[in-house]
């Protein structure tokens, strides 16, 4: 794996980036009452919220009182859609984005040309702590339209001075061809894309492991350390995570650092973080529960207490002191499956996937019931080559680790070479069959 040069002269590094932790929270207090007013002026919805909540913009004082302020959920983006939580007149909106929509409405954002100026300056940050720097070739296989990533990734790519492969996802026969050909520096896409990208290039006859890349930059779905080390060994590179979400930015809300790799520092000068618990009330640093995230330089789009839905724990920052990490995402709370009592996410199963030789990384699970019980089966595709013996020892290895380390037994299947589907972007893992 390519080492990466430690940044510690800070060359290239945002003057927000070198603040210490009294000066970034000074700045995000300033920041957090203009986005309270800013929300509280100019979207009923807020005035409404806040009214309820007997909150004045004034009454936020200091960093804690966020505290007192509502939450807002993905079901408020949908209920006013489509842009009822703008905050500005339409003709200041310079772009709108918006979710897929394949559980209900879509959820649309928008964005100013000083918003734009920012997201484009976070992923520049983002990539510059991934390793990337200036004058590289970055391959973006993240998909272009109305999903942030695509064009969220491309702006900041030419931001840091970059050169941009504006591939997209899907067609990976052609995204190996260019690989080959234009020979980037650097990848942008899921860590379950990158894996299908790298089944391509051996089903070719090529060794993914003598690429040009050297960082490839994942995010925009949970992987585990597993998947990383996994994609690492397979293509001689440096992984690391980049957390974002459309209702807040897109890609660039934290990055991982090359150097450290403990999970994504959040931009803190943009982004105040809390994690809460079920009940919503907060949680200390360290402790795991959900991430509520309020922007502070959003004019087009603030969110305030946003559920990320994303589980998760704040941790001090390491290669940027001031801006506080958070661990890797390994679920949602609205995707964990309860099966006979037991919490799961697919992540649990992926990352012991990733430990048995003889099977691949090619997974999907099966909810069905039987009887009044619901059943959940792993389906796994065995290592090409694996001899049948060795594939179904792998196959109950993975059933007793599964009942050793998440406590329930799952059914386990193998199926033939090249029968589930592949990821062309976000890959799904769960099929509900009830």
């Amino acid at each position: 794996m390519p080492a990466i040069q430690s940044l510690t002269d800070q060359v290239g590094l945002h003057a927000e980036e070198r603040l210490d932790r009294a000066e970034l929270e000074a700045l995000q207090l300033e920041r957090l009452r203009w986005t309270v007013r800013h929300a509280y002026e100019n979207v009923p919805f807020y005035r409404r919220k806040l009214d309820e909540a007997g909150v004045a913009p004034g009454d936020v004082r200091e960093l804690g009182d966020v505290v007192k302020l509502p939450v807002t959920t993905k079901d408020d983006l949908r209920d006013h859609y489509p842009f009822g939580l703008f905050a500005v007149p339409r003709d200041q909106v310079r772009r709108v984005h918006a979710s897929s929509g394949t559980t209900g409405r879509m959820t649309v954002v928008g964005y100013t040309e000083n918003d734009l100026e920012h997201w484009a300056n976070l992923v520049a940050r983002s990539l510059y702590a991934s390793g990337v720097r200036p004058g590289w070739t970055v391959h973006n296989a993240y998909g272009y339209g109305l999903f942030t990533g695509g064009l969220g990734a491309h702006a900041g790519i030419e931001r840091l001075g970059c050169t941009v492969v504006p591939m997209s996802g899907g067609q990976t026969e052609k995204q190996v061809q260019l690989i080959r050909d234009f020979e980037p520096d650097a990848i942008m896409c899921t860590p379950s894309y990158l894996l299908t990208i790298a089944d391509a290039f051996e089903e070719a006859g090529l060794d993914p492991r003598d690429t040009s890349l050297k960082v490839a930059i994942c995010g925009a779905e949970p992987w585990t350390d597993s998947m990383r080390r996994q994609l690492e060994d397979r293509l001689d590179l440096t992984a690391v995570d980049i957390y974002g979400l459309s209702e807040i930015l897109g890609p660039g809300v934290g990055n991982e650092c090359a150097e450290t790799q403990d999970g994504p520092h959040l931009w803190e000068d943009h982004v105040l973080p809390e994690v809460l618990d079920e009940n919503l009330r907060p949680l200390p640093d360290g402790a795991t529960g959900e991430l509520v995230l309020t922007t502070l330089t959003k004019e087009a789009f603030p969110m305030i207490r946003y559920r990320t839905r994303d589980l998760t724990s704040l941790h001090p920052g390491t290669a940027r002191p001031a801006h506080r990490r958070i661990a890797r995402i390994t679920g949602r709370n609205d995707d964990m499956i309860i099966l006979r009592g037991v919490n799961l996410f697919p992540t649990q199963v992926e990352e012991i996937v990733c430990e048995i030789p003889d099977l691949t990384s090619h997974f999907v699970l099966e909810l069905t019931t039987r009887g009044r019980m619901d059943h959940l089966t792993v389906k796994i595709e065995a290592r090409d080559g694996a001899a049948p013996r060795e594939a179904e020892e792998g196959l109950l290895l993975l059933q007793q680790r599964i009942k050793d380390r998440v406590g329930t037994t799952l059914g386990v299947e193998l199926v033939g070479t090249g029968t589930l589907p592949r990821s062309q972007g976000k890959l799904k893992r769960l099929y509900d069959l009830r």
